[in-house]
């Protein structure tokens, strides 16, 4: 039987210098380190609209409807593990790679020329650089077209022609962060909160909440599967994110979904819904965290 051919973004985020994390921090700590930076790769993949293909080793592979899904997955990683810093304050980087084209599904994976230019994007991209293509170039919208810049054209093996690279910069310069702070309103997100007979809320005065068995935490929690530093919610302009900081697990139930299950990694709240910690919710609903996002 024939295998379907479809068009698709096909993304590769690699860590770069993952090698050199081992020497400088130790196995233990290097491996939290990268698994911590795969975690952030995938949620901005899915957080764009992407489906993550599959993890190998340090490189995540995710695909997408459409160019400009990977086009902001590509800068919203790149944006989250900038932020990043190892225990002893050096920073982290990944390269990115995507390309728009005709693949072949097959169970969940893709196959075809369109995989292995964007898998040699990535390859040819540094730490901190995103490459495209020519031809993706002309599926994005001006906005996002607009950020691209022209580099020498390569070799890809197996191709005859060689390949129009294209960086698409992520950063905002000094004249589009004024533009952004000046046009754009970000809404005034509100998150609330309720844990018992506990009420709260988090805004733009109380940004953040530190979640746990240790009484050091803003919320403390007594289930004995819970991390002593379980989790985390942070406000990120518009939106609350919650990051799971711990060994069981945070598992999330947004209304009317599937309970998500999240492991080291990120998941930007939506809607209502309640969080358990260290186990699913139907295993012991007598402790948990509502929430509710505020327009």
């Amino acid at each position: 039987m024939d295998k379907a051919q479809q068009n698709l973004a096909i993304l590769f985020a690699d860590i770069s210098g993952s090698a050199k994390l081992y020497e400088n921090l130790g196995d233990v700590e290097a491996l939290a380190t990268i698994e911590r930076c795969l975690a952030i790769i995938r949620q901005a993949c899915i957080d764009s609209g992407g489906r993550v293909v599959k993890t190998i080793g340090d490189e995540v592979m995710a695909v997408f409807p459409a160019a400009d899904g990977a086009a902001r997955a590509a800068t919203d990683m790149q944006a989250r593990i900038s932020a990043q810093r190892t225990s002893r304050g050096t920073g982290l980087a990944i390269h990115v790679g995507f390309n728009y084209g005709p693949v072949l599904e097959e169970g969940n994976d893709v196959f075809g020329d369109s995989v292995t230019v964007a898998a040699r994007l990535s390859n040819l991209a540094k730490g901190g650089q995103v490459f495209t293509s020519a031809q993706t170039v002309e599926e994005l919208p001006p906005a996002l077209r607009a950020r691209t810049r022209s580099q020498q054209a390569h070799t890809v093996k197996g191709k005859q022609k060689d390949i129009d690279l294209f960086e698409l910069v992520w950063q905002e310069t000094e004249d589009e962060l004024t533009a952004l702070s000046t046009h754009v309103k970000f809404r005034p997100a509100r998150l609330a909160l309720k844990h018992g007979d506990h009420q709260i809320e988090l805004s733009e005065a109380a940004p953040t909440l530190s979640i746990g068995r240790d009484l050091q935490n803003d919320l403390v929690i007594g289930d004995r599967k819970a991390s002593r530093m379980h989790a985390r919610i942070e406000r990120r302009r518009d939106k609350f994110v919650l990051i799971d900081h711990s060994s069981n697990g945070t598992y999330v139930t947004v209304q009317g979904e599937t309970e998500i299950v999240l492991r080291r990694e990120e998941l930007t709240l939506r809607g209502r819904g309640q969080v358990s910690f260290g186990h699913a919710y139907q295993d012991d609903p007598s402790e948990f965290l509502g929430f509710s996002c505020l327009d």
